[in-house]
């Protein structure tokens, strides 16, 4: 059944720093026209153009989406994106002060939260949505990846990990109905990490804003009070950090059993919406991460590319 295009009633903000680069940032959802999208904008640059998320403003995916246009850059954008897209709001301009939404608590829910108090408003004109009438399949075989859209009555989601934790194992998540499960079953997944990959994105100059506010950082090697002071050191760290029974570190209470693949979802949402475009289609995903979403997306646009350019407001 069609709808109507949605926006916001008013301007709404959240204030933090940025995961990767560590800069501090207030990000605005401002209410849009209809035909508008969701655009970006930084604030902080003069005469900055306004950056349409679109798969093909896509620069980086290290460890987040970075979109680019005309020389203005915008890292980890998919937790932004994943909010508005989940709430179905089709026209929003995202105001930035600096480079990077903040990561609040590493989830979309601070951001879904403002959304929602802000009031989602109907606007004039039909959304314009793409069916899937014909599956699309992207496959890496040497990481083991695999991301699928087939037909289906509704936009559904279903993501599956493995990991060789204890703690983690194989996890599933399946999100058949956005408009009721979104802002409750996925939108408060914190972003994690291994402990054996956290020395490593520092050093490639990652996390930079990262703490254990804002990350859940998995136990997967032995710890020993070299290391624990080492990791204290790295994040100024003024506190004792305890291994935790549960195999986080500082034994944080996770949110969810699954709370992992329900932050893969969350990202894989957020990719999806540079598609540029809302789908009709049932995503299976095993094993993503953001560099096989944005190709599985990319191909998407190329596989849709009549029905895309069909469907377009512009």
């Amino acid at each position: 059944m069609k709808r109507k295009q949605q926006t916001i009633s008013r301007p709404v903000s959240c204030t933090g720093i940025g995961l990767h680069t560590g800069v501090e940032c207030t990000i605005t959802f401002k209410p849009a026209p209809e035909n508008y999208g969701i655009r970006f904008i930084r604030t902080d640059i003069k005469n900055s153009p306004e950056i349409k998320a679109d798969i093909d403003h896509v620069v980086d995916i290290s460890r987040g989406t970075t979109i680019e246009e005309k020389k203005a850059r915008i890292h980890t954008v998919e937790h932004a994106l994943a909010a508005v897209s989940g709430l179905r709001i089709d026209n929003v301009l995202i105001e930035l002060t600096s480079k990077e939404p903040p990561v609040m608590d590493g989830s979309a829910k601070d951001f879904v939260e403002v959304l929602l108090a802000s009031g989602i408003v109907g606007q004039e004109n039909e959304r314009n949505v793409l069916e899937i009438r014909r599956a699309v399949n992207y496959t890496d075989p040497y990481r083991d990846i695999d991301i699928h859209v087939i037909p289906s009555d509704r936009f559904r989601v279903t993501f599956m990990v493995e990991y060789p934790l204890p703690s983690l194992g194989t996890q599933y998540e399946a999100i058949y109905n956005m408009a009721e499960d979104f802002a409750v079953e996925v939108a408060p997944a914190r972003t994690f990490c291994f402990l054996s990959e956290v020395e490593m994105l520092k050093e490639n100059g990652l996390i930079k804003g990262g703490s254990l506010d804002n990350a859940v950082v998995l136990i997967d090697k032995l710890l020993d009070r070299s290391e624990i002071n080492r990791l204290r050191d790295l994040f100024g760290i003024e506190e004792n950090i305890i291994t935790g029974a549960n195999g986080i570190l500082n034994g944080r209470i996770l949110r969810f059993r699954n709370e992992p693949v329900r932050h893969k979802t969350l990202d894989l949402i957020g990719d999806l919406a540079l598609l540029g475009i809302p789908i009709k289609g049932h995503v299976t995903a095993a094993r993503a991460g953001h560099a096989s979403n944005v190709e599985f997306v990319k191909t998407l646009k190329r596989e849709y590319s009549q029905e895309i350019k069909d469907l377009s407001y512009n």
